[in-house]
């Protein structure tokens, strides 16, 4: 069993190179939301992806009629 980390324990951080054109657009859009940084936003996202109970389902990872809402909003953002 994973121990839980403790607020006092440094988290370490990587690089994760992104093309400019969906920087800027994810700039565009994470503004006036609160959100600080496309950084953020981006381990936000992955969060919420891996998430899902089991990582190995994919049958849970999209939930009908969700897809739709999701290719909207991955056109926006580039995809």
């Amino acid at each position: 069993m994973k121990k839980a980390k403790r607020r006092s324990e440094k988290i370490k951080y990587g690089t994760v190179s992104l093309p400019i054109p969906l920087i800027e657009k994810v700039q565009k859009r994470i503004q006036g939301t609160g959100m600080p940084s496309v950084s953020a936003f981006v381990a936000f996202i992955l969060r919420q992806i891996l998430s899902s109970p089991n990582p190995n389902d994919k049958t849970n990872l999209i939930e009908k009629g969700e897809e739709a809402e999701l290719a909207k909003r991955l056109k926006v953002l580039g995809y």
